[in-house]
């Protein structure tokens, strides 16, 4: 029986770090808003990998920050590249997480049920 491995999580990490990085340092492209890394998938073979953003603001400044972090991928994919020892470094996508924004949503529609009841 394989075991399972640990890698695609460790360069998840390391995906992280250069993007979390990247955001609150070298970010020049004004389409970049407030933006959190909430995740990073990593595929198995370590080809591609889905990083799920948390973005501060409206629609439309979303939907711009998610365009300019694609054009950043492979500004982002070169600086993997110096930073990892692997034959192949993982395609980046990036992804809405709409979790917090939900969370944010469900406790207020909470608090005023208990408003309401109170």
């Amino acid at each position: 029986m394989k075991r399972p491995s640990h890698r695609p999580e460790r360069v998840g990490e390391l995906v992280r770090q250069t993007v979390a990085e990247f955001l609150t340092g070298d970010v020049r492209d004004p389409r970049i808003g407030f933006v959190t890394v909430t995740g990073v998938e990593v595929s198995p073979d370590l080809s591609h990998a889905r990083v799920r953003v948390s973005v501060m603001g409206t629609e439309d400044e979303r939907a711009k920050s998610l365009e300019g972090l694609a054009s950043a991928s492979r500004y982002l994919r070169a600086q993997l590249a110096k930073g990892l020892t692997l034959r192949i470094t993982p395609e980046l996508h990036f992804e809405l997480d709409r979790g917090l924004e939900h969370a944010q949503r469900i406790d207020r529609v909470l608090k005023e049920l208990k408003e309401d009841a109170g």
